[in-house]
């Protein structure tokens, strides 16, 4: 894996286990060669993961929407920040500069950016990893509800278990390089 997208909140939230897991992703990202895509903010932890695998000496690609960056949230010292019309855009060319997709704790958006990409790779627009940085069992609610989906005969549980989860930067990269995806949902 050469880069990967990390979705995360635009704020700190509430306890510092997060702030500090944020750099922990970041600092072994840059250890590892691993590019990151991110959405190119200097706030919250976006801001703190951007600014972890810059201090390590990794690359790191911004891509933030024309509205985001004239409100002055751009970071200013990435290795490159792509500027696009709108979120969609936003989605589409972080999907294609990365090899894989972690969803950080963060809010309403990162919940949906990192469901779209889930949603696209059951439906075999990717075949790309899809983790869950499960920070203090920040996820756990969500994992329960997906489960739930699969007992109700809503998702198949190929498409559950595509999903790598863990609370190690370590674990979760190591998972997303062995991945193997399931066959695509209307083949």
């Amino acid at each position: 894996m050469k880069s990967v997208a990390v979705f995360c909140g635009s704020n700190l939230g509430s306890s510092p286990v997060f702030n500090e897991a944020a750099i922990k992703l970041g600092y072994y990202l840059a250890e590892h060669q691993i590019k990151l895509i991110y959405g190119g903010g200097k706030i919250g932890l976006m801001g703190a993961i951007a600014n972890a695998a810059l201090a390590k000496g990794g690359e790191v690609y911004g891509v933030i929407p024309e509205k985001l960056k004239d409100r002055e949230l751009a970071h200013p010292g990435l290795t490159e920040l792509t500027v696009v019309a709108d979120m969609h855009e936003r989605k589409a060319k972080m999907a294609q500069l990365s090899d894989g997709f972690i969803a950080m704790p963060g809010g309403s958006g990162t919940l949906e950016e990192i469901s779209e990409v889930w949603t696209w790779a059951q439906l075999g627009y990717h075949h790309k990893p899809c983790g869950f940085y499960n920070i203090n069992g920040f996820y756990d609610p969500l994992l329960l509800m997906v489960d739930r989906m699969v007992k109700q005969g809503f998702l198949r549980q190929a498409y559950c278990d595509m999903l790598q989860i863990s609370d190690s930067p370590h674990t979760l990269l190591h998972a997303m390089r062995d991945y193997v995806p399931p066959a695509d949902k209307w083949q």
